[in-house]
């Protein structure tokens, strides 16, 4: 994230692309994520900020382009080696469902802070747990699938500050909520490893009534299987 001035890390995050289990099948827009990323390490991040971010904010510069906001670096990662494939100026989904709820300071706090150019004197906090998103989708997805197929029992799905849904593909229509897209409902947990966390998520996912939905169970499957 920066202010024009400066800039400040603002979390790593891992996705799926793949509609399939084990990497396997369409590439889609992301069937859920993990944060922090398991490539992350101090060497990594140090090769990241100077052969990627720090160039790319001092040819802004050059050019005289102020930029404000968030620089999300899509990146590769070979032999502890980044690559990057794309820049976008906003923050990726659903990486960011997974980054946003480890967030110890306030959100409006920081973004203050860059319009107002102070930055520098803001302190950014995280909480040590580990999240897992998982995305459910609409079937068909992400070739054909049908919309406005009503949603049961999210009512009865109670979150708190480890638990979270985030609506993607959804509409309301009178009393009913229903489906509006092929990824629909962000499933988000955060826990103190990656395992509970995902079990968590799935367990959220099925409190709900809705036939017409998948979602990928082995959402960060390498993490879970090297670290735990």
């Amino acid at each position: 994230i920066s202010d024009g001035k400066d800039y400040k890390k603002f979390g790593t995050a891992q996705d799926h692309k793949r509609i399939l289990e084990g990497d396997k099948g369409l590439n889609t827009g992301g069937m859920g994520a993990y944060s922090p990323s398991r490539l992350e390490n101090e060497d990594l991040d140090k090769k990241i900020l100077e052969k990627i971010i720090e160039p790319t904010l001092r040819a802004l510069k050059e050019m005289n382009s102020s930029f404000k906001g968030f620089l999300y670096a899509g990146l590769m990662i070979i032999e502890n080696e980044p690559y990057l494939i794309e820049y976008n100026v906003r923050m990726g989904d659903p990486e960011c469902q997974t980054i946003l709820p480890r967030l110890k300071t306030d959100f409006f706090e920081i973004i203050k802070a860059v319009i107002d150019q102070k930055l520098n004197n803001q302190k950014i906090e995280w909480h040590e747990d580990k999240s897992v998103s998982v995305v459910l989708c609409s079937k068909g997805y992400p070739e054909k699938y049908e919309n406005n197929i009503e949603i049961k029992n999210l009512d009865k799905i109670k979150i708190d500050n480890n638990n979270f849904i985030f609506h993607a593909g959804t509409k309301k229509e009178g009393k009913k909520i229903v489906s509006n897209g092929g990824r629909v409902l962000n499933f988000v947990s955060r826990s103190k490893n990656f395992k509970d966390a995902r079990k968590q998520a799935i367990n959220l996912i099925k409190l709900l009534d809705w036939d017409n939905g998948f979602y990928r169970k082995d959402i960060g499957y390498k993490v879970i299987d090297e670290w735990e």
